[in-house]
This record gives C-alpha cells, structure tokens and sequence, in this order.
C-alpha cells in the first residue's frame, strides 16, 4: 500500500512537469511492443529503483571500500538499462510470435477466400475467432479501416509497426494480387508457404551458428573480463609492496574501458550472426556489458582475497 501511495505521489509530480505530448508518445511506443502499462507508473517505478540503488550501492561502497563513482554510475544506470532491454525483447519476442503464426494466419485466409468471401471480409472472420497478437494487429488494422483509412495502408501498417522484412514483403505481394485481380486465395497460399520456408530457414540459422555465438559470450564475460581483472590484482598487490605508481592505475581504467566497449561490439556480431543486421544489437551489448563489467570489477577488486595473496 506504501508502495503504491509513493508512486501515485510521483505520478502526479511526474505529469506536471513532462509535456503530455510526450508522455502519450511513450505510451503509445509501448502498446506497439506489447506492454500495457501506464507510462508514468513506468517512470515512477525506475526513479523509486534509482534511489534505492544508489542508497545501497553508497552503504555497500563505505563499508567494502569500493569505488564510490562506479557504484553510483551503476545504481543510475541499470534501471534505464534493463527497462530499455525489457522493451526490445518483449517488441522482439511479439514480432517472433507474429511471425511464426502468420503462415496458418494466411492459410485459414485463403480457405475463406474460396468459398467466396471476399479480403476484408475474411479478416474480419478470423478476428472473431482467433486470439493472440497477430489478433490484436488484424483488429486495430480493420478499425483503422471503419474509420476512414486506406485499407491498404492500414494493412501495411503492421508490419511497419512490428519492424518485420518478411511480413512487409508477404502484405505487399497480396495488396498487388487484389489490384491486379488474380487468383487472391493461391497467391495467399503461395506467400503462406514462402513465409513457412522463411521462419524455418531461421531456426536453422540459429541452430547452426549457436557454437560460434556461445564462444562469443564466453569470451566477453569470461575470458576477457577474468584475464584483465588480473590487473587488477596486480595493482594491489603492487600497492602492499609500496610500489603503487600512475601506470598501473591507468592501466586499470583502459581495461574497464576494453571490457566495455569488447562487450558492446560482441553483441553487436551476436546480432548479426543471429539476424544478419547489426540494429538489433542493443539487445544483447546491454546484458553483455553489464554481467562482463561486474566480473572484471569483481576479479579486479577482489581477486587477492580469492587468490588468497596478502596485501
């Protein structure tokens, strides 16, 4: 109850200083990707995580001696990051989905359209009786349509707003067939198939270049992060031997810098091992980052205690 009290005091503070333009455009980008959620108990919940992150991280960098800088940078840092990341996998997990049940999607189509019935007409049927996101989409699109919009670009806009290649080419390919008057239900059958071929020529991508993507995350949160938290080792014990000079703390810094920037470019070629396009990147350079950068700071700051070196 305290809980939900402190966040509808925020809500209210929140909404009179952001721009309600604003807040609707975030709303509305997170309806596209599949989340329901009022927008500024989103916020309200990050900034109330925020807080409580740098209290503890504060309390936990005075009592083990950390980096009072990194800690904070962290606690600010990983609530907008894992918000971030929650948004691209739930849009990307949404696009899969639709992905993979478009091909039956299509299939019920065409057998409507041979008894007779015409396009939107099928649509409108299969919205009756199917559920899901594909559902969801087919739904919004036909009521674009009752309110006046182009059928064709209400249509189109679903794959727009899912960021799909295959469903745009698939929509585009069944829009011409209805222009050009042919055969619709065996041109919908024909991209049903394609379709099919396509998500299943995916899986198999995934399939046969999973070993190479397990050695690149091994090497970004393992590999790389254990052998540069050695420096850190080093330096410390460098430093019991009153030997501590400038050198060895750069050198700290650019490997914390290494691993960063090693992590984010891993999940970059993750992405296109996975999907051929590096935009999708983000969604796997943040985790990446995240868990490399804690391992080195882990090793780097406690590795003599594990090592059992006396400082």
């Amino acid at each position: 109850m305290l809980i939900e009290d402190l966040i509808e005091t925020i809500n209210e503070k929140i909404e009179k200083k952001i721009p309600k333009k604003y807040l609707l455009k975030f709303q509305h980008y997170l309806e596209e990707n599949g989340i329901i959620i009022n927008p500024l108990n989103i916020i309200s919940m990050n900034l109330i995580a925020i807080f409580s992150l740098v209290i503890v991280s504060s309390l936990l960098s005075l009592i083990l001696d950390i980096n009072m800088v990194i800690s904070l940078l962290i606690a600010i840092i990983s609530p907008p990051s894992f918000l971030i990341l929650y948004v691209i996998l739930s849009s990307e997990k949404r696009r899969e989905e639709i992905e993979k049940s478009s091909p039956d999607f299509l299939r019920q189509v065409s057998s409507m359209l041979r008894t007779g019935m015409s396009f939107e007409s099928a649509l409108v049927e299969f919205t009756n009786y199917g559920s899901g996101p594909l559902n969801t989409e087919i739904k919004r699109a036909i009521l674009e349509v009752k309110m006046g919009k182009d059928f064709n670009r209400s249509l189109m806009n679903i794959p727009k707003r899912l960021n799909s290649k295959d469903l745009n080419r698939t929509f585009r390919i069944i829009i011409e067939g209805r222009k050009s008057g042919g055969g619709l239900s065996e041109i919908v059958d024909s991209v049903a198939e394609d379709l099919r071929v396509t998500n299943e020529l995916k899986r198999e991508r995934k399939a046969t270049v999973m070993m190479s993507v397990i050695f690149l995350i091994i090497s970004a949160v393992i590999a790389t992060p254990f052998t540069l938290g050695m420096v850190g080792v080093y330096s410390l014990f460098l430093t019991s031997l009153g030997r501590e000079n400038e050198l060895v703390k750069t050198a700290i810094i650019a490997a914390g810098a290494y691993i960063i920037i090693h992590s984010t470019l891993v999940g970059f070629i993750i992405c296109i091992i996975l999907h051929g396009d590096f935009k999708k990147g983000l969604k796997y350079s943040i985790p990446l980052v995240i868990v490399s950068y804690a391992i080195f700071y882990i090793i780097s700051t406690f590795g003599v205690v594990f090592l059992g070196v006396k400082t």
